[in-house]
């Protein structure tokens, strides 16, 4: 996979995080569990942090998302710039009050990456000693912008009952795949388009 490529698709990774907000009201837990994840398209190196505990955690109170992403993402990468010396790296951030979860997804992703049978990476552990993460406050009058996967209408089934207007009666919305989509996609995502860039595949 050509740079072109990977540019293309980090863009589009932007604009579904840009282009459809949707306002969301925030809670806090007074504790909860975060790790972050970065990697570079110009080298193999992928970084993780250990699984900390974070007092005074904002999430989304409908989609019980962690609120402020984007500013624990940066923390990390600023620390990559100035402390690493490698800047513009991409970052991402996991964190639920469950540290049962955090720790699925941990060990799924570290799994990923030190067991790859497509690609080697130089896999590297930034210890808490070295690396905090800080607390954003997410608070009143701080509501994030969190994206929202657009619905596609359904097509209409040959023979299928219709409304009185003669129109397709409206399929239920499912909430939890519209909940889950930001966190899961750009995860999947990103760790695609790393591997893909590795193993040459064109797609």
């Amino acid at each position: 996979m050509n740079q072109v490529n990977i540019r293309i698709i980090i863009c589009a990774i932007g604009v579904v995080c840009g282009l459809l907000p949707v306002q969301a009201k925030n809670i806090v837990e007074k504790k909860a569990y975060m790790f972050g994840f970065s990697a570079s398209f110009n080298d193999s190196t992928v970084y993780f942090t250990n699984i900390q505990e974070v007092d005074s955690v904002w999430f989304t109170q409908k989609k019980k998302m962690l609120a402020g992403r984007s500013n624990y993402s940066s923390q990390l990468r600023d620390y990559c710039s100035e402390k690493l010396n490698q800047p513009k790296r991409t970052c991402v951030v996991i964190g639920n009050k469950n540290l049962k979860k955090v720790e699925k997804k941990y060990e799924k992703m570290k799994k990923m990456y030190t067991q790859s049978k497509k690609a080697t990476y130089d896999v590297r552990f930034i210890s808490e000693e070295d690396f905090k993460f800080v607390t954003v406050n997410m608070g009143a009058g701080k509501d994030e912008v969190v994206p929202k996967k657009p619905e596609k209408k359904p097509k209409t089934p040959k023979g299928a009952p219709r409304g009185k207007d003669g129109k397709m009666p409206p399929p239920p919305k499912n909430k939890k795949i519209l909940g889950s989509f930001t966190e899961d996609y750009l995860f999947r995502r990103a760790s695609f388009v790393l591997q893909a860039s590795r193993t040459g595949d064109p797609r």
